[in-house]
Protein backbone atom coordinates (compact mmCIF):
# COMPACT_ATOMS: atom_id res chain seq x y z
CA UNK A 1 0.00 0.00 0.00
CA UNK A 2 1.14 3.38 -1.63
CA UNK A 3 2.51 5.58 1.95
CA UNK A 4 2.67 9.15 2.47
CA UNK A 5 5.33 10.72 3.34
CA UNK A 6 5.12 14.71 4.44
CA UNK A 7 8.38 16.00 3.51
CA UNK A 8 7.22 19.41 4.93
CA UNK A 9 7.01 18.71 8.47
CA UNK A 10 9.87 16.30 8.86
CA UNK A 11 12.34 19.56 7.20
CA UNK A 12 10.52 21.54 10.11
CA UNK A 13 11.27 18.95 12.57
CA UNK A 14 14.64 19.63 11.93
CA UNK A 15 15.33 15.82 9.46
CA UNK A 16 17.87 16.06 6.53
CA UNK A 17 15.58 13.33 4.85
CA UNK A 18 18.18 11.20 4.32
CA UNK A 19 15.96 8.10 5.41
CA UNK A 20 13.30 9.56 2.65
CA UNK A 21 16.20 9.65 -0.23
CA UNK A 22 16.60 5.83 0.66
CA UNK A 23 13.33 4.93 0.96
CA UNK A 24 12.71 6.59 -2.61
CA UNK A 25 15.92 5.01 -4.39
CA UNK A 26 14.97 1.79 -2.79
CA UNK A 27 11.67 1.42 -4.14
CA UNK A 28 12.84 3.24 -7.59
CA UNK A 29 15.05 -0.18 -7.84
CA UNK A 30 12.43 -2.21 -7.43
CA UNK A 31 10.73 -1.24 -10.19
CA UNK A 32 8.51 0.56 -8.38
CA UNK A 33 7.07 4.66 -8.94
CA UNK A 34 6.88 7.16 -6.45
CA UNK A 35 4.86 10.60 -6.96
CA UNK A 36 7.17 13.58 -5.66
CA UNK A 37 7.33 17.54 -6.59
CA UNK A 38 8.98 19.57 -8.61
CA UNK A 39 9.42 22.67 -9.05
CA UNK A 40 5.51 23.91 -9.57
CA UNK A 41 3.84 20.56 -10.31
CA UNK A 42 3.87 16.69 -8.79
CA UNK A 43 5.26 14.49 -10.71
CA UNK A 44 5.99 10.41 -11.47
CA UNK A 45 9.34 9.34 -11.07
CA UNK A 46 10.56 5.87 -12.52
CA UNK A 47 13.94 4.36 -12.61
CA UNK A 48 14.45 5.49 -16.08
CA UNK A 49 16.17 1.68 -17.45
CA UNK A 50 13.35 0.14 -15.75
CA UNK A 51 10.89 -0.38 -19.00
CA UNK A 52 8.35 -1.80 -16.63
CA UNK A 53 8.59 0.81 -14.64
CA UNK A 54 8.40 3.99 -17.65
CA UNK A 55 5.53 2.03 -19.09
CA UNK A 56 3.66 1.50 -16.43
CA UNK A 57 3.77 5.63 -16.24
CA UNK A 58 2.56 6.08 -19.14
CA UNK A 59 -0.67 3.91 -18.88
CA UNK A 60 -1.38 5.39 -15.34
CA UNK A 61 -1.51 8.93 -17.44
CA UNK A 62 -3.05 7.27 -20.29
CA UNK A 63 -0.27 8.60 -22.84
CA UNK A 64 -0.47 8.07 -26.23
CA UNK A 65 1.92 5.80 -28.15
CA UNK A 66 5.06 7.35 -28.69
CA UNK A 67 4.97 9.92 -26.00
CA UNK A 68 8.29 10.20 -24.12
CA UNK A 69 9.20 10.56 -20.54
CA UNK A 70 11.82 13.62 -19.61
CA UNK A 71 14.82 12.46 -17.65
CA UNK A 72 15.89 14.08 -14.68
CA UNK A 73 19.60 13.38 -13.26
CA UNK A 74 21.10 14.92 -9.91
CA UNK A 75 24.02 16.89 -11.63
CA UNK A 76 25.61 17.98 -15.21
CA UNK A 77 28.24 15.19 -14.73
CA UNK A 78 25.66 12.80 -15.32
CA UNK A 79 23.99 14.47 -17.94
CA UNK A 80 27.09 14.60 -19.93
CA UNK A 81 27.35 11.04 -19.71
CA UNK A 82 24.39 10.00 -21.10
CA UNK A 83 23.78 12.25 -24.17
CA UNK A 84 25.54 13.37 -26.89
CA UNK A 85 26.74 16.78 -28.37
CA UNK A 86 27.58 18.13 -24.86
CA UNK A 87 29.96 20.29 -25.24
CA UNK A 88 31.74 23.03 -23.60
CA UNK A 89 28.94 26.17 -24.32
CA UNK A 90 26.43 23.47 -23.63
CA UNK A 91 28.26 22.77 -20.17
CA UNK A 92 28.77 26.65 -19.37
CA UNK A 93 24.90 27.33 -20.02
CA UNK A 94 23.96 24.27 -17.44
CA UNK A 95 26.78 25.29 -15.29
CA UNK A 96 25.05 28.72 -14.61
CA UNK A 97 21.23 27.51 -14.80
CA UNK A 98 21.28 24.02 -13.43
CA UNK A 99 19.23 23.28 -11.04
CA UNK A 100 16.77 24.60 -12.40
CA UNK A 101 13.95 25.42 -15.59
CA UNK A 102 16.13 25.00 -18.31
CA UNK A 103 15.26 21.61 -20.59
CA UNK A 104 18.16 20.25 -22.87
CA UNK A 105 16.28 18.82 -26.22
CA UNK A 106 19.60 16.41 -26.87
CA UNK A 107 20.73 13.66 -28.45
CA UNK A 108 21.05 10.54 -26.21
CA UNK A 109 24.30 8.93 -25.81
CA UNK A 110 24.16 5.13 -28.02
CA UNK A 111 24.08 1.80 -26.38
CA UNK A 112 21.73 3.39 -23.44
CA UNK A 113 19.31 0.19 -22.72
CA UNK A 114 16.17 2.33 -22.14
CA UNK A 115 12.83 2.82 -23.64
CA UNK A 116 11.17 6.21 -22.15
CA UNK A 117 7.99 5.12 -23.78
CA UNK A 118 9.00 5.96 -27.78
CA UNK A 119 10.29 2.52 -28.25
CA UNK A 120 13.92 4.42 -28.58
CA UNK A 121 12.46 5.70 -32.21
CA UNK A 122 12.99 9.44 -31.10
CA UNK A 123 16.63 11.10 -31.76
CA UNK A 124 16.49 13.54 -28.96
CA UNK A 125 15.74 13.27 -25.18
CA UNK A 126 14.18 15.98 -22.70
CA UNK A 127 16.52 16.45 -19.68
CA UNK A 128 17.57 18.97 -16.84
CA UNK A 129 18.58 18.89 -13.46
CA UNK A 130 15.82 20.14 -10.83
CA UNK A 131 15.52 22.74 -8.54
CA UNK A 132 13.99 19.97 -6.18
CA UNK A 133 17.13 18.98 -3.35
CA UNK A 134 15.30 15.91 -2.70
CA UNK A 135 15.04 14.76 -6.12
CA UNK A 136 18.15 15.59 -6.93
CA UNK A 137 19.94 13.36 -4.70
CA UNK A 138 17.68 10.79 -4.93
CA UNK A 139 18.86 11.18 -8.70
CA UNK A 140 22.32 11.05 -7.07
CA UNK A 141 22.28 7.58 -5.96
CA UNK A 142 19.56 6.06 -8.20
CA UNK A 143 20.94 7.32 -11.55
CA UNK A 144 18.67 8.78 -14.61
CA UNK A 145 14.93 9.26 -13.87
CA UNK A 146 11.69 9.24 -15.77
CA UNK A 147 9.31 11.71 -15.40
CA UNK A 148 6.24 13.10 -16.12
CA UNK A 149 3.56 15.25 -14.59
CA UNK A 150 1.23 13.28 -11.82
CA UNK A 151 -2.09 13.65 -13.92
CA UNK A 152 -4.02 12.15 -17.00
CA UNK A 153 -2.24 13.41 -20.22
CA UNK A 154 -4.01 16.82 -21.23
CA UNK A 155 -5.01 17.52 -17.40
CA UNK A 156 -2.93 20.47 -16.10
CA UNK A 157 -0.49 19.84 -13.69
CA UNK A 158 -1.53 19.21 -9.99
CA UNK A 159 0.36 21.63 -7.35
CA UNK A 160 -1.51 19.77 -4.30
CA UNK A 161 -3.31 16.66 -3.62
CA UNK A 162 -5.40 14.32 -3.81
CA UNK A 163 -3.24 13.77 -6.56
CA UNK A 164 -4.23 11.01 -8.95
CA UNK A 165 -7.43 8.57 -9.07
CA UNK A 166 -4.18 5.44 -8.89
CA UNK A 167 -4.64 3.14 -6.63
CA UNK A 168 -2.54 2.77 -3.65
CA UNK A 169 -0.52 -0.22 -5.42
CA UNK A 170 0.48 1.93 -8.61
CA UNK A 171 3.03 3.64 -6.38
CA UNK A 172 5.23 3.10 -3.35
CA UNK A 173 5.16 6.95 -1.56
CA UNK A 174 3.86 10.29 -2.09
CA UNK A 175 6.27 12.48 -0.93
CA UNK A 176 4.08 15.39 -0.36
CA UNK A 177 5.36 18.91 0.08
CA UNK A 178 1.87 20.99 0.66
CA UNK A 179 0.91 23.04 -2.00
CA UNK A 180 3.09 24.13 -5.24
CA UNK A 181 3.32 27.92 -6.00
CA UNK A 182 2.22 28.65 -9.53
CA UNK A 183 5.08 29.37 -11.74
CA UNK A 184 6.88 29.27 -15.08
CA UNK A 185 7.80 26.46 -17.17
CA UNK A 186 10.84 25.29 -18.06
CA UNK A 187 12.55 26.60 -20.70
CA UNK A 188 14.06 24.13 -23.44
CA UNK A 189 16.79 24.87 -25.48
CA UNK A 190 17.93 22.19 -28.66
CA UNK A 191 21.63 20.93 -28.61
CA UNK A 192 23.13 19.98 -31.69
CA UNK A 193 26.08 19.78 -33.30
CA UNK A 194 25.99 22.81 -35.47
CA UNK A 195 24.83 24.65 -32.74
CA UNK A 196 22.06 25.87 -29.82
CA UNK A 197 18.70 26.79 -30.78
CA UNK A 198 15.93 27.63 -28.43
CA UNK A 199 12.79 26.16 -28.73
CA UNK A 200 10.77 27.11 -25.84
CA UNK A 201 10.72 30.80 -23.68
CA UNK A 202 9.67 30.19 -20.05
CA UNK A 203 11.66 30.87 -16.64
CA UNK A 204 14.89 31.79 -18.56
CA UNK A 205 14.76 34.80 -20.83
CA UNK A 206 16.25 35.02 -24.24
CA UNK A 207 18.46 37.56 -22.49
CA UNK A 208 19.64 35.59 -19.80
CA UNK A 209 20.91 32.53 -22.00
CA UNK A 210 22.58 35.33 -24.23
CA UNK A 211 24.30 36.18 -21.51
CA UNK A 212 26.16 33.08 -21.66
CA UNK A 213 26.07 31.93 -25.58
CA UNK A 214 25.18 35.35 -27.92
CA UNK A 215 24.71 33.04 -30.91
CA UNK A 216 21.75 30.86 -29.53
CA UNK A 217 19.17 31.01 -32.73
CA UNK A 218 16.05 32.10 -32.60
CA UNK A 219 13.60 30.19 -34.97
CA UNK A 220 11.57 32.70 -37.02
Amino acid sequence: MAETISLTELVSAGSDLSEEVIKAVEALREGRLIIAAIEHAYVFIADAFNHGAVKKMHILRGDALGVAAQVIVGDVKTATGITNEFGPTTQSICEKFWPGLLTLSIAPAQGLVWDLGDARSLDEIAIRVPASDFLQRVALVAGPLAMASANRAGMPPKRRGPLFPALDADYAYFFDAGELAEGPTSTVISVKSDGITLKRVGAISLAELRSVTPNIAVPA
